[in-house]
């Protein structure tokens, strides 16, 4: 499926190297957009890249960017206006998560959670606001989850980033409604990605929940089908949202309910 409103836009895509990052940019490309891939792993950005470009007719720029440090992201970013041109859409991709109970998680790998799904998401997201709001005219969509929504045991640390994404994203929104641009939030549950060999080392969680993962292909799709509209979130699987839905009106029910099928992890 194509979205006509890409062509010739730029996408900026973080954490672009697989998964669904990945699987964004290929649909992007596949809309007509020019896009821009950063990742840490460069050689595999160069891979996806000779993909892109043998397919599509469209311009595709890779660099290397750990968003966790900050101080490399305002050169790179320079980079990109110099040599692609303005940045249409950004899209916050870059992200990971471990699953430990709060006692057993390290203040070093919290830490890496907040740097990477919070901090270089806002330092990345600050590079483009001020162009966008100049421009009256832009796309800011933030990958989030559902842990941000609903929180369950052994989640602890990544779900309060995941909280901090939508709630940045929430003020985010209504700050840049005059100007035009729009933002929004992608809450998906589990995705059949690599995020699992670093969240769920010991494979019990996905064992648990595998039927249930959703495809990045087709999410990516919905992804790019929502570039350039006013959608304000999405959320997937719908089943899992409604969960969270009700957690807001009945916490303490669904808390109790909930008990033994939130330790699926």
């Amino acid at each position: 499926m194509v979205n006509g409103r890409l062509k010739g836009k730029t996408i900026v895509i973080t954490g672009a190297s697989g998964g669904l990052g990945e699987q964004i940019a290929y649909a992007a490309a596949k809309s007509g957009a020019n896009v821009v891939l950063l990742a840490r792993k460069l050689e595999k950005l160069e891979k996806i890249k000779e993909s892109i470009e043998k397919t599509y007719s469209v311009k595709c720029m890779v660099d290397r960017l750990d968003v966790s440090r900050v101080e490399d992201i305002p050169s790179v970013f320079k980079k990109i206006n110099a040599e692609i041109g303005s940045i249409d859409v950004l899209i916050n991709n870059a992200g990971f998560g471990i699953f430990e109970e709060a006692h057993e998680a390290s203040i070093e790998d919290v830490q890496g959670m907040f740097n990477v799904n919070v901090i270089g998401l806002i330092a990345c997201t600050k590079e483009v606001l001020i162009f966008m709001r100049n421009r009256k005219s832009g796309h800011i969509i933030n990958i989030a989850s559902q842990a941000g929504k609903l929180a369950t045991p052994k989640s602890s640390a990544y779900a309060a980033t995941k909280h901090a994404v939508i709630g940045f994203s929430n003020s985010l929104r209504m700050e840049l409604a005059p100007y035009n641009v729009f933002v929004t939030t992608v809450n998906p549950g589990p995705i059949a990605t690599q995020f699992f060999d670093i969240a769920d080392k010991s494979g019990t969680y996905i064992k648990n929940i595998e039927r249930y993962m959703l495809n990045p292909e087709k999410l990516a799709n919905i992804i790019v089908q929502s570039i350039f509209t006013k959608r304000r979130e999405i959320n997937l699987p719908r089943w899992m949202n409604a969960g969270s839905v009700l957690y807001t009106l009945f916490p303490r029910l669904v808390e109790k309910v909930g008990g033994k099928a939130f330790y699926q992890k």
